[in-house]
């Protein structure tokens, strides 16, 4: 069995009875309630929900933006409980991207520089590295515009712009949160065909939260959820 047999039958993302409880004041808040979840490589997931159901805070746990009260959570085949912080800052540096609502952009750096900026205090071929990026930008149909700061560009040029960050590292796995909150519909729909897109052509795992239809309509499942519970997977 080759390798590449091997990693599309592991599971990139295994959360089994995770639980994330917040204490606020002398209430217990349940942000999170025994969810398990499976996503396999290749999949485009899209937690769906509405504010307060737990979708954000379960995709901040994949990530290892936060931990679990309990349970488990294990990605690319690695139990996170058993990394350290550093350990886990690797997993996540070699392993995930990330897609934000609000871009992140750097705005006084140009998109290719932006695209740049994971690896740029890396020991990487600086040659090697923006051939990388401007092939990256290429890809999401940003080739015209490599050298545009974000303020000179719409907001669907700076998510795609974010989205060829993502891939800089060549992660196994992009988290989503929100990608398409602060465009138009028509824009918005653009960004998610990319990233079906990607999933199709790249082999790359998307995991995207939302409350947003035209998300759910391109994506190869849909995971309900709703107070903090996963309702259908």
């Amino acid at each position: 069995m080759t390798l590449i047999e091997d990693r599309t039958k592991t599971a990139v993302v295994q959360v089994t009875g995770a639980w994330k409880l917040h204490k606020l004041g002398d209430e217990v808040v349940r942000a999170l309630v025994d969810a398990d979840l499976t996503v396999m490589p290749g999949e485009f997931v899209c937690l769906m929900g509405p504010s307060g159901s737990g979708k954000s805070t379960l995709l901040n746990l994949i990530g290892g933006l936060d931990r679990p009260t309990k349970g488990s959570v294990v990605i690319n085949g690695q139990d996170t409980a058993t990394l350290t912080e550093s350990q886990f800052a690797a997993l996540r540096h070699d392993t995930i991207g990330y897609i934000f609502q609000s871009y992140n952009l750097i705005p006084f750096l140009s998109a290719v520089e932006n695209v740049e900026l994971p690896l740029m205090f890396e020991p990487y071929d600086r040659k090697a590295l923006r051939t990388r990026a401007l092939e990256l930008l290429e890809l999401v149909g940003l080739g015209h515009r490599v050298d545009h700061a974000p303020p000179k560009m719409s907001g669907g040029e700076q998510q795609r712009t974010a989205i060829a960050r993502s891939l800089i590292s060549d992660p196994r796995l992009i988290l989503a949160d929100e990608p398409t909150a602060n465009l138009d519909h028509r824009t918005g729909a653009t960004v998610v065909r990319l990233l079906r897109d990607l999933c199709a052509d790249l082999g790359v795992t998307v995991v995207a939260s939302t409350h947003d239809p035209t998300v759910a309509e391109e994506a190869s499942r849909v995971v309900r959820m709703k107070d903090g519970e996963i309702q259908a997977a």
